[in-house]
């Protein structure tokens, strides 16, 4: 029979393990924001992560993930890893470079047109997202660039001076400032809106990727895409430091492996959009219209414009990436 020490340390050891359970419990819980669509391949991406994670950990951290703007549209996501109401979140990097200037490096013209370029200037900026992401108590995961992107219109546009006078969707300064520069008239319109937006004329050109274009059923709303190397964007997905910190040290590694991998991925699965997505605009009845020399030529006027203005934004930190950039 248990004598009565027995029964009190059991006793005690019973509420302690009730206590500590549902506090564990909610650490390795986490939830994770995304504002793109299950289809779109850095939603598929961002999943086999997490299902790497929590098969690495035996499902001792499990991750929810939110995809569509279902928890959180874009321009919160951020602000919600930094406040813990999600513990991972996913951004498109150039869409707070008002925050940053150094957010928005790959949002400048034909700086980058194919993805081994991407990768290059990735590698070069990662250090500068890093430190400005641990100042606001958050760790860089992975990141991944967007297809190359290309002009939607309802005509071929053979030149730059074509654009002059359009309403022009824009969805970052990046965007908002070469609307401005050729002329067009700035219009900032979030992917989910798109197609009103075509409808209803509040739009009547856009610069974006082929996979957006099939996210956002493209063909119902425009005529014309132009594959221009215009930009290569990056996501980047981002948790909280706080979060991170709190697992047990085999969790943070195999969070930080499953990120590592996801990058690499990220590469393959962004090239293989760019060839299917692009075909598929085709197969919808978009023609799918070359960009002149003419328009090429006006597109890298304004590139040497725009690559003068960040790096006087940037400061000297900015004129080193670009140097270096140029240099590797």
């Amino acid at each position: 029979m248990p004598t009565r020490r027995q029964v009190l340390g059991a006793t005690a050891a019973l509420a302690a393990a009730a206590i500590i359970r549902p506090a564990f419990a909610q650490a390795n819980r986490w939830q994770c924001a995304t504002a793109y669509p299950d289809g779109n391949f850095h939603t598929r991406n961002i999943r086999t992560m997490i299902d790497e994670i929590q098969a690495a950990t035996n499902n001792a951290l499990q991750i929810q993930l939110h995809s569509g703007a279902s928890l959180l549209p874009m321009p919160q996501i951020k602000r919600g890893v930094q406040t813990g109401q999600v513990q991972v979140g996913e951004i498109l990097l150039t869409a707070y470079s008002n925050e940053d200037v150094f957010f928005d490096a790959d949002a400048i013209p034909q700086l980058v047109t194919n993805f081994a370029e991407a990768k290059k200037l990735a590698d070069l900026q990662k250090p500068y997202i890093e430190a400005r992401l641990a100042r606001q108590g958050m760790s860089l995961l992975y990141m991944v660039p967007w297809p190359p992107a290309g002009l939607y219109a309802q005509q071929p546009i053979p030149t730059i001076e074509g654009l002059r006078g359009l309403r022009f969707r824009t969805f970052s300064p990046a965007t908002n400032r070469f609307a401005t520069i050729v002329g067009a008239q700035p219009t900032l319109v979030q992917a989910a809106e798109l197609a009103q937006a075509f409808a209803t004329g509040v739009v009547q050109a856009q610069i974006t990727s082929a996979q957006t274009g099939v996210d956002t059923s493209a063909w119902d709303y425009a005529r014309v895409f132009t594959p221009l190397g215009f930009s290569m964007t990056k996501n980047a997905v981002m948790v909280s430091r706080r979060a991170l910190d709190a697992l047990p040290a085999a969790q943070q590694q195999a969070v930080r492996e499953a990120a590592a991998k996801a990058e690499t991925r990220g590469y393959q699965l962004a090239e293989e959009a760019q060839r299917s997505t692009e075909a598929t605009l085709g197969s919808r009845g978009m023609q799918i219209a070359p960009p002149t020399p003419e328009f090429l030529e006006g597109l890298r006027r304004v590139s040497r414009q725009m690559t003068d203005e960040w790096v006087q934004r940037a400061g000297e930190d900015g004129a080193k990436l670009i140097e270096a950039y140029r240099r590797a």
